[in-house]
């Protein structure tokens, strides 16, 4: 099937950091599905199993392991790529992680941020760039509501600060090296909601947690079954990350800082994420309620997208209990020894006819 803004990278260079986790694996499988010139840079992917390693994800496109804290090792990658696009997607994703492991969460989140726009910086070639983010940057007041883009930032934790200061470090190099029409390069953040989706096995992750639990027959401990949070499908961002970094391409006028995330129904708390999941599993699978005495974490977390509607007419496709369906659907077919590739294909497909 053809679609638009795919089509568009037919036969462009693409650099993505971070490219061996969850969603820069289906990031990759997307580009390289409709021809894209993609090279990844990012560490080994970390445990077993991956989704990156599952799906064949390496084929078929130039994978460069490499540290985003290392300069001068990703400026020769880059360099070596000569990318007219860049996605960075490069980061330490894990709010308790952060807490552990403070100092290696600001160096990845904040100085990886600070290298890759070097590289921009120093670069010909480059015409779009996009960091893409997270919804905790904003400061949380444990609104009802959802956060528009002109909120303050001031994410409360390590891992939320640290992205919170990734925005800000975008926003100066843009102000200071990107602006004036004689500076061809456009430069976005994107504000991304919760993803769920095949292949995801990070640690300290409700879905994740669900399918472990589920593989092996065991109750999944919940640890806030409370907690509210905007969840998607993995699709659902990427397909609006690639629509921004396709349309500021050739108009800088579309570039900015953009919310991605659910409709307000999909913003849930875990526990009826847990319940979908359950309900869509069967096999008799439930969850308990265990609070472990862990770090703090936000209890209400919305977002308003009507900047990214208003501005790209863009909407998402599926609704949660499809993304729970199909996050399902993936896991069962790669649990039985079916293809996990081609599984993400088909998915990729079907988002794009929804």
């Amino acid at each position: 099937m053809q679609d638009e803004i795919l089509s568009f990278f037919r036969g462009k260079k693409v650099f993505i950091t971070g490219h061996t986790g969850f969603k820069g694996s289906w990031l990759c499988r997307m580009l390289k599905n409709v021809g894209a010139q993609v090279t990844g840079y990012a560490l080994q992917p970390a445990g077993e199993p991956t989704l990156f390693t599952i799906a064949g994800i390496e084929e078929g496109m130039r994978s460069v392991t490499g540290d985003v804290r290392d300069c001068q090792q990703l400026k020769k990658a880059f360099d070596e790529a000569q990318p007219e696009i860049v996605l960075h997607l490069a980061a330490q994703p894990i709010v308790r992680e952060g807490y552990r492991n403070p100092a290696y969460t600001y160096e990845t989140n904040v100085m990886g941020t600070v290298n890759i726009l070097e590289c921009v910086r120093n670069s010909p070639c480059v015409r779009s760039f996009l960091n893409v983010t997270t919804d905790k940057v904003y400061q949380n007041k444990e609104w009802i509501w959802g956060y528009r883009e002109n909120e303050e930032l001031d994410g409360y934790d390590p891992y939320s600060n640290s992205k919170s200061c990734s925005e800000l470090v975008t926003r100066s190099y843009k102000r200071s090296f990107f602006s004036g029409a004689d500076h061809a390069v456009s430069v976005s953040t994107a504000r991304a909601g919760n993803v769920i989706g095949g292949g995801d096995f990070a640690e300290n992750r409700l879905i994740p947690d669900c399918v472990r639990a589920a593989v092996k027959g065991r109750d999944i401990v919940i640890r806030n079954p409370y907690s509210t949070r905007p969840y998607q499908h993995v699709l659902e961002p990427l397909y609006a990350y690639l629509m921004i970094a396709a349309r500021q391409y050739g108009n800088k006028e579309y570039a900015g800082d953009y919310n991605v995330g659910p409709d307000m129904q999909d913003c849930v708390q875990t526990g009826d994420l847990a319940d979908k999941f359950t309900g869509c599993w069967g096999n008799g699978l439930k969850w308990v309620s265990k609070h472990d005495g862990g770090p703090h974490e936000a209890d209400m977390l919305r977002l308003d997208c009507s900047k990214m509607k208003a501005v790209f007419g863009w909407k998402p496709r599926w609704n949660l209990d499809k993304a729970v369906e199909k996050t399902v659907e993936w896991t069962k077919c790669w649990n039985t020894g079916g293809d996990a590739g081609n599984c993400m294909d088909m998915q990729i497909q079907e988002f794009l006819r929804s």
